[in-house]
Order: structure tokens, then sequence, then C-alpha cells
């Protein structure tokens, strides 16, 4: 099978996510110079998950060769 536009789409989204939330730590960060570190840690957990969860999904993604490397 290719690479559909949803797959890549959905790819993109999660990263998109990623970014999002790394920069939601880092506003929660220095916004209140360090006082609210429940929401910044709360933001990079959901980082890591995100990030975990990308990398499981293409895993699995590749495994049932609904994804190829480029060659």
């Amino acid at each position: 099978m290719t690479d559909t536009p949803f797959i890549k789409a959905f790819i993109i989204a999660v990263f998109v996510l990623i970014l999002v939330a790394l920069g939601s730590a880092a506003r929660s960060l220095f916004r209140r110079g360090g006082e609210n570190s429940t929401a910044t840690v709360k933001a990079l957990t959901v980082r890591v998950a995100l990030s975990f969860a990308l990398i499981i999904t293409l895993g699995v993604l590749y495994a049932l060769g609904v994804i190829e490397p480029n060659r």
C-alpha cells in the first residue's frame, strides 16, 4: 500500500499538537517565573504522551505495510 493523504495529515497534525504542547509549557513556565509548575508539568506530560503515541502509531503503520520509507 502507499501513503494516503489522510495518514500524512494525521501525522502532521499530531506533530503540530506536540509543538503546541511544548509552547504551552514554555509559556506557563515563563509567564509567572516558574510559580505555576503544575501547568508546566501537565503540558510536558501531554507532549511526552503525544510523542510516545506518534512513535507507536508509526511503528504499527509500518509493520502493517500502510506506510513505507522513502527510497
